[in-house]
Protein backbone atom coordinates (compact mmCIF):
# COMPACT_ATOMS: atom_id res chain seq x y z
CA UNK A 1 0.00 0.00 0.00
CA UNK A 2 1.36 3.33 -1.13
CA UNK A 3 0.73 6.36 1.63
CA UNK A 4 0.96 9.38 -0.23
CA UNK A 5 2.52 12.71 2.50
CA UNK A 6 -0.81 13.70 2.83
CA UNK A 7 -1.80 11.53 4.93
CA UNK A 8 1.13 11.02 7.24
CA UNK A 9 1.54 14.69 7.74
CA UNK A 10 -1.12 14.90 10.60
CA UNK A 11 0.71 12.21 12.32
CA UNK A 12 4.21 13.94 11.69
CA UNK A 13 2.53 16.94 13.19
CA UNK A 14 0.75 15.01 16.13
CA UNK A 15 4.62 13.16 17.42
CA UNK A 16 6.26 16.02 16.89
CA UNK A 17 3.36 17.97 19.45
CA UNK A 18 3.90 15.02 21.77
CA UNK A 19 7.71 15.22 21.60
CA UNK A 20 7.16 19.33 22.48
CA UNK A 21 4.70 18.42 25.42
CA UNK A 22 7.51 16.33 26.94
CA UNK A 23 10.09 18.51 26.92
CA UNK A 24 8.89 21.46 27.61
CA UNK A 25 6.85 19.67 30.44
CA UNK A 26 10.24 18.56 31.97
CA UNK A 27 11.86 22.10 31.56
CA UNK A 28 10.83 24.17 33.99
CA UNK A 29 11.54 21.31 36.88
CA UNK A 30 14.70 21.30 35.01
CA UNK A 31 15.83 23.93 35.41
CA UNK A 32 14.94 24.57 38.81
CA UNK A 33 17.10 22.15 39.38
CA UNK A 34 19.95 23.36 36.92
CA UNK A 35 19.34 26.90 38.87
CA UNK A 36 19.69 25.66 42.20
CA UNK A 37 22.98 23.70 41.37
CA UNK A 38 24.02 26.60 40.27
CA UNK A 39 22.80 28.64 43.51
CA UNK A 40 24.86 25.79 45.61
CA UNK A 41 27.95 25.51 43.75
CA UNK A 42 28.72 29.60 44.45
CA UNK A 43 29.04 28.41 48.14
CA UNK A 44 31.35 25.29 47.59
CA UNK A 45 34.70 26.12 49.38
CA UNK A 46 36.17 27.16 52.35
CA UNK A 47 35.42 30.19 53.77
CA UNK A 48 37.13 32.07 56.76
CA UNK A 49 35.21 34.29 59.17
CA UNK A 50 36.30 37.82 59.19
CA UNK A 51 33.21 39.19 60.96
CA UNK A 52 30.28 38.40 63.15
CA UNK A 53 27.76 40.80 64.32
CA UNK A 54 25.48 39.50 66.97
CA UNK A 55 22.10 41.87 67.65
CA UNK A 56 20.18 40.75 71.07
CA UNK A 57 17.04 40.27 71.73
CA UNK A 58 17.48 43.95 73.62
CA UNK A 59 18.59 45.52 70.72
CA UNK A 60 22.22 45.30 72.21
CA UNK A 61 24.67 44.62 68.96
CA UNK A 62 28.16 42.96 70.16
CA UNK A 63 30.74 40.47 68.50
CA UNK A 64 30.82 37.04 69.86
CA UNK A 65 34.05 36.08 68.88
CA UNK A 66 35.74 39.47 69.69
CA UNK A 67 38.03 41.86 67.23
CA UNK A 68 39.76 39.33 65.53
CA UNK A 69 37.72 36.36 65.47
CA UNK A 70 38.95 32.93 63.93
CA UNK A 71 36.89 30.45 62.18
CA UNK A 72 36.38 28.59 58.90
CA UNK A 73 33.28 27.14 57.16
CA UNK A 74 33.31 24.73 54.64
CA UNK A 75 31.04 23.46 52.07
CA UNK A 76 31.45 20.39 49.93
CA UNK A 77 30.11 19.91 46.53
CA UNK A 78 28.01 16.77 47.76
CA UNK A 79 25.90 18.88 50.61
CA UNK A 80 28.18 18.29 53.46
CA UNK A 81 29.47 21.47 55.58
CA UNK A 82 31.90 22.01 58.74
CA UNK A 83 32.00 25.12 60.62
CA UNK A 84 34.37 26.22 63.14
CA UNK A 85 34.36 29.43 65.00
CA UNK A 86 35.93 31.07 68.10
CA UNK A 87 37.36 33.90 69.62
CA UNK A 88 41.18 34.52 69.22
CA UNK A 89 42.02 35.32 73.01
CA UNK A 90 40.97 32.20 74.28
CA UNK A 91 43.09 31.44 76.88
CA UNK A 92 45.63 28.33 76.81
CA UNK A 93 44.90 25.98 79.83
CA UNK A 94 47.70 25.74 82.66
CA UNK A 95 47.59 22.48 83.17
CA UNK A 96 48.25 21.47 79.48
CA UNK A 97 46.00 18.96 79.62
CA UNK A 98 42.23 19.75 77.96
CA UNK A 99 40.57 17.10 80.37
CA UNK A 100 41.90 19.33 83.34
CA UNK A 101 40.89 22.97 82.89
CA UNK A 102 39.66 25.03 85.82
CA UNK A 103 36.14 25.92 85.80
CA UNK A 104 37.58 29.75 84.07
CA UNK A 105 39.25 27.80 81.54
CA UNK A 106 36.26 25.57 80.59
CA UNK A 107 33.91 28.80 80.41
CA UNK A 108 35.78 30.44 78.04
CA UNK A 109 36.02 27.92 75.42
CA UNK A 110 32.41 27.47 75.82
CA UNK A 111 31.58 31.11 75.33
CA UNK A 112 34.48 31.39 72.97
CA UNK A 113 33.78 29.23 70.50
CA UNK A 114 31.18 27.02 68.12
CA UNK A 115 31.58 23.91 65.40
CA UNK A 116 29.17 22.08 63.81
CA UNK A 117 28.62 20.18 60.88
CA UNK A 118 26.27 18.52 58.49
CA UNK A 119 24.09 19.05 55.41
CA UNK A 120 23.30 21.97 53.72
CA UNK A 121 20.92 23.16 50.51
CA UNK A 122 20.68 26.93 48.78
CA UNK A 123 17.88 27.58 47.88
CA UNK A 124 17.52 28.02 43.84
CA UNK A 125 17.39 32.00 44.17
CA UNK A 126 20.58 31.17 46.47
CA UNK A 127 18.92 34.20 49.12
CA UNK A 128 18.82 30.88 52.13
CA UNK A 129 20.92 28.87 52.99
CA UNK A 130 19.18 25.30 55.13
CA UNK A 131 21.92 23.84 57.79
CA UNK A 132 20.05 20.64 58.67
CA UNK A 133 22.66 20.30 61.93
CA UNK A 134 23.89 16.61 62.71
CA UNK A 135 26.61 17.27 65.49
CA UNK A 136 27.62 20.35 67.48
CA UNK A 137 29.18 21.73 70.42
CA UNK A 138 25.63 23.59 71.10
CA UNK A 139 23.99 20.65 71.74
CA UNK A 140 20.68 22.71 71.37
CA UNK A 141 21.76 22.83 67.58
CA UNK A 142 21.88 18.65 67.43
CA UNK A 143 19.05 17.78 65.24
CA UNK A 144 17.55 21.07 64.09
CA UNK A 145 17.18 22.58 60.48
CA UNK A 146 17.84 26.28 60.68
CA UNK A 147 17.08 28.52 57.47
CA UNK A 148 19.51 31.43 56.87
CA UNK A 149 19.25 34.27 54.62
CA UNK A 150 22.26 33.95 52.26
CA UNK A 151 24.03 36.51 50.27
CA UNK A 152 27.34 35.93 48.36
CA UNK A 153 29.10 38.95 46.31
CA UNK A 154 32.01 37.73 44.66
CA UNK A 155 34.39 36.25 47.34
CA UNK A 156 32.47 37.68 50.59
CA UNK A 157 29.55 35.84 51.90
CA UNK A 158 27.16 36.61 54.88
CA UNK A 159 24.57 34.92 56.56
CA UNK A 160 21.96 35.62 59.61
CA UNK A 161 21.60 32.68 61.89
CA UNK A 162 19.76 32.44 65.20
CA UNK A 163 22.50 33.07 67.80
CA UNK A 164 23.84 30.51 70.48
CA UNK A 165 24.22 33.47 72.50
CA UNK A 166 20.83 34.89 72.35
CA UNK A 167 19.07 37.22 69.17
CA UNK A 168 20.82 37.02 65.69
CA UNK A 169 24.00 36.78 64.20
CA UNK A 170 25.05 38.19 60.66
CA UNK A 171 28.65 36.23 59.92
CA UNK A 172 30.51 37.16 57.44
CA UNK A 173 32.71 35.32 55.23
CA UNK A 174 35.71 35.68 52.83
CA UNK A 175 36.44 32.89 50.06
CA UNK A 176 39.81 31.49 51.26
CA UNK A 177 42.14 30.52 47.59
Amino acid sequence: MMRTFGSTAPNLRFAMACIAVLLFSSAPSTWAQQKAADAKQQIVGVWKLIKDVNTGKDGIVKSAFGPNPLGKIIFTREGHYSSLNLRSDVPKFASGNRMQGTADENKAVVQGSIASFGTYTVSPDGKVLTMKIEGSSWPSWIGTEQKRSLTVAGDEMKFTVPASVGGTSELTYKRVK
